[in-house]
């Protein structure tokens, strides 16, 4: 089940950041991700001493804590939504209030623990924190989003 899910993330090669998922229900998701050495942005951020760059952070917590959390609520049917696993699904993330507390390093695992506050008018609300192996709080947020399928053109 959890594949199918994974299978629908809108995301492709360097920008999907989402390796496995441990636990999923309509109130919480829990998911892990190993940042690879050789991701792109390490490069840059910053030469000999590479450090995951926030914008990231953020966007491994809300693919885990948000995207994945909003594509099981579609594909069971809450609030009536119809789940159409030919058309692609479109994250629109809405608002973020995120602190950080520690850093992430190249090839650390992080876990991300999301329980949801809300789903209704097809918003989805989460708190959302992420761990290292240690279990140490490197991040906390809340996050919210739309998650649609694609309108198709016309033919």
């Amino acid at each position: 089940m959890y594949d199918t899910i994974l299978d629908h993330l809108p995301y492709k090669s360097s920008f999907r950041f989402v390796d496995h998922i441990s636990t999923l229900s309509l109130d919480e998701v829990v998911g892990e991700y190993t940042l690879r050495e050789d991701a792109f942005f390490y490069a840059d951020h910053f030469p000999g001493h590479p450090i995951t760059p926030g914008a990231i952070i953020t966007e491994i917590m809300a693919q885990i804590g948000l995207v994945t959390l909003g594509i099981f609520h579609i594909s069971q049917g809450a609030e009536g939504m119809t789940f159409n696993p030919d058309r692609p699904l479109f994250p629109l993330l809405t608002s973020t209030d995120v602190s950080f507390f520690k850093k992430v390093l190249p090839a650390e695992k992080v876990v991300v623990h999301s329980k949801k506050i809300y789903f209704r008018f097809g918003k989805l609300k989460c708190t959302v924190t992420m761990t290292n192996s240690a279990g140490e709080a490197i991040a906390k947020g809340t996050f919210s989003g739309i998650i649609s399928h694609l309108n198709q053109p016309a033919s």
